[in-house]
């Protein structure tokens, strides 16, 4: 599972509150880690005061976190929703095939400040909103000009019409990548409404069936034309992230044939609008987590990225370790070179461990050698490095390797054009959805369905 964050809140109290905030553009979630903000939620309409920032920063909105994810079995309490249990030990599974081995340049040396040394494609995941915008300038300012070129945000997964991409959330973001090129928008999206609402397993597996049969396809069709409307028709979309833990409901593990069959009826909804160019980027936690990530493996033909989000954990585990392990970082590599896709850290940082400088050493010097498409640092206390004064010995590390140096353009895969057909939605036998609007909807608590035909037929 991912660690704590901060991003917008999910919650069926919290729905009118969203809506507001995603007018007004306030700021508050994280990802961060493991969640997005519906890490999925829906921005708060008002939030307690967040923890002290250093002087000329801005003060960064706290946001309760959602239930966090953790490779070691964890149970916690996040008001306002009920902490949710670890739902039964799974037995083991034998570890997957090895792939081929692939030849690996010596690990080239960080040297702090060097100018000759190019950095990766990077961002950090600063706050979900306009806040979030804003501090990009502010962090490449604490770097020494070092160019942030990947902005990185979360839908909030509390109702459909959020993760439509609610009118005014995105536009802020779509400015920001517009702007200048060579940029990348980088957006966590997820795959069902009550994201973080602790739903129970025989439930998820319900909803990943309706999923499957097309009965959600109509929310990314319109988050696809917003997205293409909005003139970022080139986002990468961090679709159902962290989907072999237990803390979402767009999680795999309940159903993990029915959770690929509606992954690529998202993707191929979404690829065809017209003039799309997304890239797909499948994330799941690095280790086994509840169920081993290759199980939830869609297919080549629906992901063009593999990513990973990488936290510090659990306690005591070292770098070498997370490398080494089941289902770790290098089983990621090679599973990804395997595929001949390009890999990416879409959320990563501190957690368990503490204010680790070794972890910050290894985990740059690990992607300055693989060379991912793109990482973005989850940045707030617990797992950051600028707004959190509790790791002064990582940040020091982080700000020495990247400060001053020239960021390089992510070189983003080609996408294959795709004929602009919608899939045929399937309806679930004798139910017809009614659309009344997202306020009826809010209030009913789900979409409203009529079933004709129900009345006994004289024969």
């Amino acid at each position: 599972m991912g660690p704590q964050r901060r991003r917008p809140r999910s919650g069926r109290l919290a729905c009118v509150a969203g809506v507001a905030a995603s007018v007004v553009l306030v700021s508050g979630t994280g990802s961060a880690v493991g969640a997005g903000p519906v890490p999925g939620g829906d921005p708060p309409a008002s939030a307690p005061a967040g923890p002290a920032v250093p002087a000329g920063r801005q003060q960064p909105v706290a946001v309760p976190p959602p239930v966090p994810v953790s490779s070691t079995p964890v149970t916690r309490a996040v008001p306002p929703v009920p902490a949710v249990p670890l739902i039964r030990p799974v037995p083991l599974a034998p570890p997957f095939p090895p792939f081929p081995p692939f030849p690996v340049a010596p690990m080239a040396p960080m040297v702090p400040g060097n100018p000759d040394r190019r950095v990766p494609a990077f961002g950090a995941y600063l706050d979900y909103g306009s806040r979030g915008v804003a501090d990009i300038d502010r962090f490449s300012d604490w770097l020494g000009g070092t160019e942030p070129r990947v902005g990185h945000t979360y839908l909030p997964g509390d109702r459909w019409h959020n993760i439509e991409g609610a009118p005014s959330f995105l536009d802020v973001w779509a400015e920001w990548r517009r702007q200048k090129a060579g940029r990348m928008f980088v957006l966590n999206v997820p795959m069902m409404e009550r994201n973080e609402e602790g739903v129970p397993d025989d439930e998820v597996r319900r909803l990943l069936g309706r999923g499957a049969a097309g009965e959600f396809d109509h929310h990314f069709r319109r988050l696809a034309e917003r997205l293409v409307g909005l003139k970022v028709p080139d986002t990468v979309i961090v679709l159902g992230w962290e989907m072999n833990g237990i803390v979402y409901t767009h999680r795999c593990g309940p159903d993990p044939e029915n959770w690929k069959r509606y992954w690529k009826r998202i993707v191929t909804t979404m690829r065809s609008v017209p003039g799309q160019r997304f890239r797909f980027d499948w994330a799941p936690n690095r280790g086994r987590d509840a169920v081993p990530w290759t199980q939830c493996y869609p297919g080549d033909d629906s992901v063009d990225i593999i990513g990973m989000d990488s936290y510090d954990q659990p306690s005591g585990l070292s770098f070498d370790q997370q490398v080494k392990e089941p289902y770790g970082l290098q089983a990621h590599v090679d599973f990804a070179k395997a595929r001949r896709k390009p890999f990416s850290y879409p959320e990563w940082g501190l957690f368990r461990n503490g204010d680790n400088a070794e972890y910050m050493r290894g985990m740059l010097a690990w992607m300055d050698r693989h060379r991912p498409l793109y990482n973005t640092i989850t940045d707030y206390c617990p797992h950051g490095v600028w707004q959190c004064e509790a790791n002064p010995n990582a940040s020091q590390v982080y700000r020495s390797v990247l400060s001053g140096r020239p960021g390089t353009v992510p070189e983003l895969p080609p996408v294959a054009p795709t004929p602009p057909v919608a899939p045929t939605p399937v309806r679930p036998p004798h139910c017809t959805p009614v659309d009344l609007g997202d306020w009826v909807e809010d209030w009913l608590g789900e979409a409203l369905c009529l079933r004709f035909g129900w009345w006994p037929r004289d024969d």
